[in-house]
C-alpha cells in the first residue's frame, strides 16, 4: 500500500513559500522546513522531491495567489481605463504602509533572480516569464488608459511602469521609502501623458 498523505498540501506550500520569500533558498534548511510546516522530513520529500521541489512548488503558488490576484484587472477584456494606476497605486500602499510581506521580503522571484539559485536554467525562466507577464499586463493598462498613444510610446511607457515596479520590489527589503517614490515616479509619468498637449486623449 502507498503511504497516506497526513498533510494538507496548500498548507505546506504556503508555509515554505513564507519561509523561502523571507530567507532566501539558500537561507533556508530542511529542518527549518519541517519546523515551519510540522511535517517531517521523509514525508516533505514523498510529497515534493526534495527542498528544490519545495521551492518550485512555492514559486508556483506566488505566482498563483500573489502575483497574478494583483495582475487579474489588467488582463480582463476590456480592460478598465483606471486598472493601471489602481494597481501602481496598490503597490505603493503596500510598500508605504509597510503590509508583510511585502514589506520585508520584496519580492520572491527578484529575490532568487539576485541569489546563486537564480544561475539555475528553470530558476531564470521563471523569473523571465514573470517579467514578460507583468510587462503584458501593464501594457494592457497602457493602451486602455492611453488609448490615443502611439504603439511605440505606449510599448515604452510600459517598459518604464514594469521597470519601476521590480525595482521598488527589490528596494522594498532595504528601503521602502524610496520604493514608494519608485512607484511614485511611474504615476507621475501617466500623469504627465494625460496632461494636455503631451499627445494622448484630451
Amino acid at each position: 500500500m502507498g503511504r497516506v498523505q497526513t498533510f494538507d498540501t496548500d498548507e505546506v506550500v504556503r508555509a515554505v513559500r513564507a519561509l523561502f520569500w523571507e530567507r532566501g533558498f539558500e537561507g533556508v534548511s530542511v529542518p527549518d522546513l519541517e519546523t515551519a510546516t510540522g511535517v517531517g522530513r521523509s514525508s516533505l520529500y514523498h510529497a515534493f522531491g526534495s527542498k528544490r521541489g519545495l521551492f518550485d512548488a512555492a514559486v508556483r503558488s506566488y505566482l498563483e495567489e500573489v502575483v497574478r490576484p494583483r495582475l487579474r484587472p489588467l488582463t480582463l477584456d476590456p480592460v478598465d481605463p483606471g486598472a493601471l494606476p489602481a494597481y501602481l497605486h496598490g503597490v505603493r500602499t503596500v510598500l508605504a504602509e509597510g503590509r508583510a510581506p511585502a514589506l520585508r521580503s520584496g519580492c520572491l522571484l527578484l529575490n532568487a533572480a539576485t541569489s546563486p539559485i537564480g544561475r539555475d536554467e528553470a530558476v531564470a525562466g521563471a523569473v523571465l516569464g514573470y517579467r514578460a507577464e507583468l510587462h503584458t499586463a501593464l501594457a494592457r493598462g497602457v493602451a486602455a488608459h492611453l488609448p490615443g498613444l502611439p504603439a511605440e510610446e505606449a510599448g515604452q511607457l510600459a517598459t518604464l511602469c514594469t521597470a519601476s515596479v521590480l525595482s521598488a520590489m527589490v528596494l522594498a527589503r532595504v528601503d521602502p521609502a524610496e520604493a514608494a517614490r519608485t512607484v511614485d515616479a511611474a504615476l507621475a509619468l501617466l500623469r504627465a501623458r494625460l496632461s494636455p498637449g503631451a499627445g494622448s486623449r484630451p
